[in-house]
């Protein structure tokens, strides 16, 4: 009989659901200094080992959608066992990998294993506690979620100078195996799949089709995502802009990385105190304007050519780090109305949320500009976007 009580979620879990929800930043951000060296070792074009990158996003993209059906049917635990199985068995195939077509193929399979536990992690949440409760679980877990912006980058630094590009892949094979002790160990079932309904194609895509057509799921899950969206501007851009431009030392440039990630860190850490006294929708109205102005104020000043550091580096901290309230706040408020179907609206949200990051990554590419304007200009328009979506179909609908 499995544990369907709303039973607060132990220290243990909730470490855990942080780290399962970092596997897709962690392994990002760990492989990325070794770009330079997987092009010499695997014979290839720069362009090719982007291709790396660009296949793990869309296996986030497309996974996420799976597994939250699946997950309402067969329970939370099964999806998670095979996901972080298909993990560890992908990294050994990119560890090994002999040719660049090769590991381009098992990251896209690293990405659709790796992609359950950032659905399903939000589903659990949504399992076991109300949305004010919620919204302080999800802050905590961007505690364990943002050390990998941090940490992650750091390890793959060094091992690009000390050791092989295969060593960072091992990590992450030995990663998935303790994760999946981990989900054995450490988490209980929370829905009863025995009284859940039949899983149909129909029923999925009905489903589906009724949370794209709910303004308030649609209000929260967009803002949220566009406002991550300008963060991945941040994170793809701002090595060019801050090494190239202003000229940051690159052996400085974590210190800068770090900050703007402490800065996201600490302010959903301020978030779990300020929900004791306030609503999330008032939380997240208020948050909304962080990147609204801070976006606003980097894209006036890099058209203008005042693109100065002590103008540059508030804006991209402040617009981090209003993540840190957002984040939480407009994933429990997306999720408040769907408790029977939590792992198909998470994995919705997370899939739109992802293609949003991929398609501003796309654009950051293509827009070939030697200048800061195509960073200022995507945070600016994420922004924006974000505080206007919030606007028009959350609250236009309360009022």
């Amino acid at each position: 009989m499995q544990n369907t009580q709303k039973t607060p979620l132990s220290l243990g879990a909730i470490i855990l659901l942080g780290t399962l929800t970092a596997i897709g930043p962690m392994s990002i951000d760990m492989y990325l200094p070794s770009f330079p060296s997987i092009q010499q070792s695997l014979h290839t074009e720069a362009g090719m080992v982007q291709w790396t990158l660009a296949s793990f996003f869309i296996g986030l993209a497309l996974g996420q959608l799976f597994y939250g059906p699946i997950s309402d049917r067969f329970g939370r635990k099964p999806p998670l066992y095979f996901g972080m199985l298909l993990y560890a068995a992908a990294s050994a195939g990119c560890m090994v990998a002999p040719n660049i077509e090769t590991l381009i193929a098992c990251r896209f399979l690293q990405a659709l294993g790796g992609c359950t536990g950032m659905v399903i992690c939000r589903a659990i949440v949504r399992d076991r506690c109300e949305p004010q409760a919620a919204a302080r679980i999800f802050s905590m877990l961007m505690l364990v979620m943002g050390l990998a912006p941090i940490l992650a980058p750091l390890l793959g630094g060094w091992l690009a100078v000390h050791a092989s590009w295969r060593v960072l892949f091992g990590i992450q094979v030995a990663f998935g195996l303790i994760c999946v002790t981990g989900i054995h160990f450490g988490l209980t079932e929370t829905i009863d799949r025995h009284k859940a309904a039949p899983l149909h194609l129909g029923s999925v895509l009905q489903g589906y089709g009724l949370l794209l057509r709910d303004r308030w799921f649609l209000g929260y899950t967009l803002c949220s995502g566009l406002a991550s969206a300008g963060m991945f501007a941040y994170i793809t851009g701002s090595p060019f802009v801050l090494i190239n431009l202003h000229g940051i030392p690159a052996e400085h440039f974590g210190w800068v990385f770090g900050s703007n990630a402490f800065g996201l860190i600490l302010a959903s850490q301020l978030n779990t105190r300020f929900l004791k006294a306030n609503d999330i929708d008032t939380l997240l109205r208020r948050a909304l304007w962080s990147p609204f102005l801070a976006g606003l104020l980097l894209l006036i000043t890099t058209w203008l050519h005042i693109d100065a550091l002590y103008v540059l580096l508030p804006c991209l901290f402040f617009f981090v780090a209003a993540i840190g309230f957002i984040g939480p706040n407009a994933s429990a408020a997306a999720l408040k109305h769907h408790g029977a179907r939590a792992g198909l609206a998470s994995a919705l949200m997370g899939s739109l949320q992802f293609t949003l990051a991929t398609l501003v990554g796309f654009l950051m590419g293509a827009w070939q500009d030697p200048s800061a304007r195509p960073l200022a200009t995507l945070m600016c328009l994420c922004g924006v976007c974000a505080w206007l979506v919030h606007r028009t179909l959350v609250m236009r609908q309360s009022q």
